[in-house]
């Protein structure tokens, strides 16, 4: 099969994806083992992906969610190819709101009786004291549409009215949108890698994560943790947590409408209830880091390249097969061979 992993200059990027061109290229020798032929092509332009569409590969593997320009629309890639007739993996367009926009997420799952933690948006000077606040303290805070724990740090974890007020105005300067509040959830920590087969059915990799404890005693999975691989992924040893962790995450993978593949993250408040956190469905891919591929390999001992042998089978089941030739018999009694169209 003619495959194409299709990415943009995105190590700055903010939001979730495969990660860098070392991700790509990871993947993209694990899909040369599989002997398909298949290319990387980094997109800055319109005309890049036009001339993608012009090489009509039979599945564009798309490893970022959008192609993004300075004072200009973001170019959704599913949507783009979706409408150029060009098959990709991964979930569609209005699906994929759903990992921008955590709130979304949330709002959706809860509307459809899936827990979430209780929260709120917030931006600086809304709430004049600490009264005024929907819940009360410990709160977390995050931004309402990154990815790989930008903007969660220390700080994030907020017991006082001052310290609220300190991080809402730091997160909504730099992301400039309003700011996730969430009661915070003093548990454990888990993700789930799901990966929809060629039978239909669901492949749960349920991990438990473990940041490292910082100068303030706080087990927080933020960016520099993440930057520093320090955390710890764990198999989750008792049964009805797993099963537990599992049946949200299927949940809400379903609900969202998530196709082909995606990440979700739960925690648990102290009691061991489960509470869905947010939604990655274009995750990392780097090899020997990522979650989405760690958790495969660290709960069902899935390695690297059978995880991406597992994304890819849903986008190649969906190429056209070719269809036989029809023999027709003419009016002078002679036998010819008409190749029909493919039926999409």
């Amino acid at each position: 099969m003619k495959i194409e992993i299709i990415t943009t200059p995105n190590d700055q990027l903010k939001e979730s994806g495969f990660g860098s061109l070392k991700a790509c290229k990871s993947v993209l020798g694990s899909i040369q083992n599989m002997g398909h032929n298949v290319t990387l092509t980094v997109c800055e332009t319109i005309k890049d992906l036009e001339e993608v569409v012009k090489r009509a590969p039979d599945l564009a593997v798309l490893a970022v969610k959008y192609l993004s320009h300075e004072n200009e629309d973001d170019i959704w890639l599913s949507e783009y190819f979706s409408q150029q007739g060009i098959n990709y993996t991964g979930s569609s367009r209005d699906v994929l709101k759903f990992d921008s926009n955590k709130v979304l997420a949330k709002s959706l799952l809860k509307n459809k009786g899936i827990s979430t933690a209780n929260y709120f948006m917030a931006i600086p000077g809304q709430y004049k004291c600490e009264a005024d606040l929907p819940f009360s303290f410990p709160l977390f805070l995050k931004p309402i549409d990154a990815a790989n724990g930008n903007g969660i740090d220390d700080q994030s974890f907020v017991e006082n009215f001052s310290a609220y007020e300190s991080k809402v105005l730091s997160l909504n300067n730099q992301y400039n949108l309003p700011v996730l509040v969430e009661e915070y959830l003093d548990g454990r920590e888990f993700t789930v890698s799901i990966i929809k087969n060629t039978d239909g059915d669901l492949i749960a990799s349920a991990v438990e994560i473990v940041p490292p404890e910082s100068t303030n005693g706080l087990r927080i999975l933020g960016a520099q943790v993440k930057t520093d691989d320090s955390e710890e992924m764990k198999k989750i040893e008792d049964d009805k947590i797993k099963s537990r962790v599992i049946a949200l995450a299927i949940d809400a993978f379903t609900i969202l409408g998530a196709r082909d593949f995606g990440r979700i993250d739960i925690k648990t408040n102290k009691d061991g209830d489960c509470f869905f956190m947010e939604a990655n469905l274009v995750p990392g891919m780097t090899f020997g880091s990522s979650y989405f591929p760690k958790a495969c390999e660290v709960a069902e001992e899935i390695p690297y390249g059978k995880v991406v042998e597992l994304i890819l089978a849903q986008g190649l089941g969906r190429i056209p097969s070719p269809v036989p030739p029809v023999n027709l018999i003419n009016a002078d009694g002679k036998v010819s061979s008409v190749l029909l169209p493919p039926v999409l």
